[in-house]
Parts: C-alpha cells; structure tokens; sequence
C-alpha cells in the first residue's frame, strides 16, 4: 500500500498486505521456529531451522543460493551449516556445476528431523483451525494455497 488509508474500509488486497506482513516479521517467525524445534535437537533451533527447511523445500543449494532462497547472508548460512553439519544433520558435497563450490545436502537424521518438524507445525494449525467450523477451515487451506500458488513465482525461478 503506498501512503495512508484514505477510508475506514481498507480493500482486500489493503488487509492482506497487512496481515501477510504480520505473519512474515522476524519476530512471528521466530516465535514458530522455537515452537517447532523446541526440545528436538540440540543443533536445531529457531536460528537454524530456516536452513534445514530450505534445504528440504528446495534440495541441495550452495550456501549462497540457500541465503539468498530464505532470506540469509551467506555466511550466516554458513555458519549454521556448520552447527548442523557437526550434528550429523547435513553434509557437504562437492558441487558437480562448480569444482570450487559445495552443496548443503540434508542427511537422513536431517530429513527424518524436518518431517517431524512438518508434523509439528501441521498439528499446530490442525489444533487451532478445530476451533473454526470445518468448512471454514477447509475453505482457508484452499484459499491460500490458491494464493500461493498464483501470487508467488515458482520456486524454479527464485534466486536466479
């Protein structure tokens, strides 16, 4: 929205640029990523939870390319691919397209952690959505995952 509301009846589209930039603050990711990962790995962490969920969303990605996918600096990147390395969570392994670069690779301790993670967060949205009627809840999952799927450009054409 450029500027100041000029009504007390925003669009649609007013109300979804406010919520979605709600949900997308630092601080409400944060308070899931901890949500999540809370007592499952030592390693795992709100800190580093981007990392490993960007690798099981995208697949194995130079640290750079990751940063660039989940919105990190590269050496942030690094760094907890270290933590997560150390821990048995990823690996690195020489990239085929750059002899002087590495992918990050989850490892199956790894994808086994991000499946249980996903099973978290679903439960999570499953618990609170009980509490609207059925259809509401179905009706909300299908109007956003429609949104998401027209408004965002596919995930082959992010960090180009």
């Amino acid at each position: 929205m450029s500027g100041p509301r000029t009504n007390d009846h925003p669009s649609a589209g007013e109300r979804l640029a406010d919520t979605f930039g709600e949900l997308v603050r630092r601080e409400s990711r944060t308070l899931v990523y901890g949500e999540l990962t809370a007592g499952l790995h030592p390693a795992v962490d709100a800190s580093t939870y981007p990392v490993l969920s960007g690798l099981d969303r995208a697949g194995p990605r130079s640290a750079a390319r990751l940063g660039q996918e989940i919105g990190l600096d590269r050496s942030v990147v690094s760094r907890h691919a270290d933590r997560l390395q150390q821990a048995g969570l990823l690996r690195r392994e020489p990239d085929p397209a750059d002899g002087r670069a590495s992918l990050l690779v989850l490892t199956p301790e790894g994808d086994r952690l991000v499946t249980h993670m996903r099973a978290r967060l679903a439960d999570h949205f499953n618990a609170y959505l009980a509490t609207w009627p059925a259809e509401e809840s179905e009706a909300f999952a299908q109007a956003l995952a429609r949104f998401t799927r027209e408004a965002l450009p596919p995930r082959d054409k992010w960090a180009k």
